[in-house]
């Protein structure tokens, strides 16, 4: 069984998730085999200590092994730290054993589907935050990230099961706010292309806050935690 939820922001609205499973163990049969994929903005690399420490515990404390994409509110420098290796068909870096960061741009094959992954996002609130230690440049991908990308859906022929990522295609997006803020025009307008070049049976997202779906197709997911397999 593969799970996905929206952004659990650390220790803010990680308490969905532990709620939402302590009642799934009484429902289902689950176990470290099944997947819960987090749609960026985990913060379980942020400040390198206690909080860190602590969401890294309760993640590993789920009755699954945890996957989940970076968003926006990473900090890249600790995450640079982790080692890269390979999973399932693409390039994975280990938190844990049962807490791992799928990477920008990269197909894996999890639990006979194959699922295309691209995090990061612009940080609305960046005028805010102060470099290198509450905002990162790398929230928003490099050409060699999108590069990565359509160089490893090309190998796919343009074929995936599901679409991952943090922020919403261009068009998506147009249909979730009503003003649409600068910055983060290139990311969408990258993934806009991939959707219209791209054959899937679904894209999950987070970042926006809001579970919505759009065109029957893309799914925005923040509170509520759906079962892939059940869509």
């Amino acid at each position: 069984m593969i799970y996905l939820v929206g952004d659990t922001h650390g220790t803010f609205d990680l308490d969905k998730v532990l709620d939402f499973f302590e009642i799934e163990v009484l429902l289902r049969d689950v176990s470290k085999e099944d997947y819960l994929i987090i749609l960026g903005d985990v913060g379980v690399c942020w400040d390198g200590g206690e909080k860190d420490a602590w969401v890294l515990k309760k993640l590993r404390e789920l009755p699954v092994t945890v996957l989940w994409l970076d968003g926006n509110h990473e900090n890249f420098d600790l995450l640079r730290e982790y080692p890269v290796t390979e999973w399932n068909g693409g390039k994975v870096q280990r938190i844990a054993p049962d807490v791992i960061h799928l990477m920008r741009g990269y197909v894996y094959y999890i639990e006979g589907k194959l699922f295309w992954v691209f995090g990061g996002g612009m940080s609305v609130d960046k005028i805010w935050r102060r470099e290198g230690i509450s905002w990162w440049k790398e929230e928003m991908p490099s050409y060699e990230e999108y590069d990565r990308g359509l160089d490893n859906l090309q190998k796919a022929e343009f074929q995936v099961d599901y679409i991952l990522t943090h922020t919403a295609p261009r068009k998506v997006a147009e249909q979730l706010v009503d003003v649409m803020l600068p910055g983060e025009e290139a990311l969408q307008y990258y993934l806009q292309d991939v959707a219209e070049r791209t054959s899937f049976a679904g894209w999950y997202f987070g970042h926006w806050h809001m579970d919505k779906v759009v065109d029957e197709k893309f799914y925005g997911l923040m509170e509520e935690i759906v079962r892939l397999l059940e869509q």
